[in-house]
């Protein structure tokens, strides 16, 4: 499996990956990133919070971006190079993320692809947006 080449892609393409976030899906980031913060696995703290209930892990969220850069666009062989985030909204148990690439900037001498990145909910309430800079296989 092979992902796009450089002289395969065009400013305008666009990729995305939606995931329903599940309870699960929040332990199973705690346990493997080490953050067991009470706001994403304690319902009696976090109903203290202003969130008044248990929030993914914004990282989870970002996740998602990995998967559509490594798997759709530029896909397998991608290697990341830069990722800013701006972390928007709360992603809450049961939404559903999608995680949206979209090419803005091609610098084919130094195989170099620029992605706005942004992730929203089923409501279209953008979670999180930034820019990716990825390096596509040759």
């Amino acid at each position: 499996m092979h992902g796009k080449t450089i002289e395969e892609l065009e400013v305008g393409d666009q990729a995305d990956f939606a995931k329903t976030i599940s309870e699960a899906d929040i332990y199973l980031y705690a346990g493997v990133s080490g953050d067991f913060n009470p706001a994403h696995t304690n319902e009696e703290y976090a109903k203290s919070t202003f969130f008044k209930t248990r929030i993914a892990h914004g990282m989870l969220s970002a996740g998602f971006i990995s998967t559509v850069i490594a798997m759709k666009l530029p896909g397998p062989g991608t290697i990341y190079l830069d990722q800013s985030l701006k972390f928007l909204a709360p992603v809450r148990i049961g939404d559903t993320i999608t995680a949206k690439a979209e090419i803005i900037e091609i610098t084919a001498v130094k195989n170099k692809v620029r992605l706005k990145t942004t992730c929203y909910n089923q409501d279209g309430i953008t979670v999180l947006e930034g820019e990716a800079v990825v390096s596509p296989p040759k």
